[in-house]
Formats: structure tokens, sequence, C-alpha cells
């Protein structure tokens, strides 16, 4: 199995870089893995998308020597049990709001001991090659990191039950949705929403744990695109010849 690129220089106190996709596109995910990226990641919650998309996603992602990554639609269990069979070895969930939740995240994405996650498919397998079953499953949960939303006020409320919950390592936002839940639409620069931000972020460190930002950074493919257009149409740059 390859290895979680991710994970790796997050124990080495570094950022792993990458890129985003809204799209799916072969030539992005080469250019990554030319470019001796450490992840793609593809937004599976607000773009379109297909579990064949997305095994196509793994194995371009595996080829390239890049971790394929993922913020799933929803904490539906085979949800997300078909994305982590198609390869997915770092999956971003949205709106966690309560331990319960935590738990049953975890339950749904590791093996035992961990969890109850449900065996497997055969690209896990890889395709029954593995023989000691038991170091697979073992080495599959050691390559895997799960990184939940906390994206509501009800989240942050709920942070430090939260944060009792072993298994999770790292936390992502959601400010905009946090704005909103707060009474705040299209405001997430308000000082009350940066407050509760900042406040939760101290209590993640203060338990050992990671915001997303902390471990990987990322360009998003379709806003570079935005941005080099309009560095065109201001500055009158356009192509450049190879």
């Amino acid at each position: 199995m390859p290895s979680n690129k991710v994970i790796e220089k997050m124990r080495r106190g570094e950022k792993a870089v990458g890129i985003s996709l809204s799209f799916y596109s072969d030539e992005i995910i080469e250019l990554a893995g030319a470019m001796n990226l450490d992840f793609v990641s593809y937004d599976g919650q607000h773009a379109a998308i297909t579990p064949e998309t997305i095994d196509r996603f793994c194995r371009m992602c595996d080829g390239w020597g890049l971790t394929p990554a993922m913020r799933v639609p929803d904490q539906i269990q085979s949800n997300i049990l078909n994305y982590l069979d198609r390869g997915m070895r770092v999956i971003t969930i949205p709106d966690l709001e309560s331990k319960e939740q935590a738990e049953k995240l975890v339950e749904y994405c590791y093996f035992a001991p961990r969890g109850r996650r449900s065996y497997t498919s055969k690209r896990v397998t890889r395709f029954g090659l593995e023989t000691d079953l038991k170091a697979m499953m073992d080495r599959t949960n050691d390559e895997l990191l799960i990184v939940p939303q906390i994206e509501s006020i009800t989240a942050y409320e709920n942070l430090d039950e939260i944060l009792t919950v072993d298994g999770i390592e790292v936390f992502a936002g959601g400010p905009n949705d946090l704005a909103q839940s707060m009474g705040l639409p299209g405001q997430p620069d308000h000082p009350d929403c940066l407050r509760v931000t900042v406040e939760g972020t101290e209590k993640i460190h203060a338990a050992g744990k990671r915001r997303d930002a902390d471990i990987m950074v990322s360009v998003d493919a379709t806003m570079a695109v935005k941005d080099a257009v309009n560095a065109m149409l201001s500055g009158g740059s356009g192509l450049r010849g190879y």
C-alpha cells in the first residue's frame, strides 16, 4: 500500500503541499505528480462526483506517488465506506457537531480494534495479493487520516467533549457555515465568528491535536485559473511559449 505523505509530513512537523480540485482532471493529477507534490484533494460535497470518478482519481494518484484526499458528501456510513474502498487516505467529513457523531466516524472509518469498518474492496486487498490480512488492516488504519469539519456554533459548544474521542487528530473548519449558524450569514470575518474560531483552535492545540491548516496547504485549481486570467486582463500578459 502506498504511504500517506500527509501523515508522514505531519509526524515530522512539516506541511504537506498539494492541489485541490472541484472537477476531475487526469492532467492536473499528472502535473501534481510531476512537480513532486504530496497530495491532490477533491471536493465531493460541493462538486459533481461519482464513485467511478473517485476510483480513477485514486488510481491516478497512486500511480504518481500522490496521496488521494477528499471531502466526502456527508456522514452516512455507506458513503464514507464507498470512498474509503476506492483508496482514499485522507477524508474530510462535514458538519461534525457532537462526541457521539465523532465516535461513529471513527467506527465507520477504521478496521478493528479501532473501529468496525466493513471489510473491504479488492483494491484495498491488492486484489487478493495481500496474504497477511491482519497486517493489511493494521496498515490501512495507520495510513488513513480523518479530518472532521467543526462548522457550527453547536460544534464549538461541544468541542471539549469531541476532543476526548480517540482516533481523530486533525479538525477542519467551515467559516461560512459557522457564520450562518451564529445568525451572521455571509459574514465569516465578523469578530464574533473569528473569536469562536480562535478559541476553538486554542482548545484543539491544547488537546495535542491540529487544525488542517497546520498540516496541509494547497492551491485551488479553479481559483488559480481565475487569478491567472485576472492577471492577464489587468496586466496584458498572456500565454507563454514552451
